[in-house]
């Protein structure tokens, strides 16, 4: 089975990407969105990130604007919200889909591995989160309303 990490992306330039840079890290990958009820989380995601990032874990965002139209900005706009209201230091990629005919192989991937509530594979909402082990296996969901902190010690175990 192929891992998380042998996917390509796109970059935020929109620019081919490969998560191979990953290999070996713990990660949440977490489709994201700059006005949304939850987009707060940013601010816990980012601490995670410089927390954690020294014992090998990594968040990557990916936005979606197929919830509500919640993340209506261009590339170059994201990154500026981003760095400038919530000072995030992980890498954020290009829009994508999450769901739907045009739904993104990555996160196809992810929901296949890791289904929702009932075994739905749809992703309900932006800043759904998906946590991968080092060797690139899907461990768990999330829910939009997990809280990052509160995933923290799930993290730590992996570490």
């Amino acid at each position: 089975m192929t891992a998380i990490t042998d996917y390509e992306v796109r970059a935020a330039d929109g620019g081919p990407a490969t998560l191979d840079t990953w290999r070996g890290k713990v990660l949440l990958i977490v489709n994201t969105a700059s006005k949304c009820g939850f987009t707060p989380q940013y601010e816990g995601l980012e601490t995670l990130h410089r927390d954690l990032g020294e014992r090998g874990f990594e968040v990557l965002a990916f936005p979606c604007n197929q919830f509500g139209a919640q993340e209506p900005g261009d590339a170059a706009e994201i990154a500026n919200f981003c760095t400038l209201t919530y000072d995030v230091t992980f890498p954020v990629f290009a829009k994508i889909d999450v769901n739907g005919p045009e739904a993104d192989p990555l996160f196809e991937r992810l929901k296949a591995d890791a289904p929702g509530v009932l075994g739905s594979r749809a992703i309900k909402w932006n800043f759904t989160k998906f946590l991968v082990d080092r060797q690139g296996r899907v461990v768990r969901r999330y829910a939009p309303t997990t809280k990052p902190e509160d995933i923290e010690r799930d993290i730590v175990k992996l570490l």
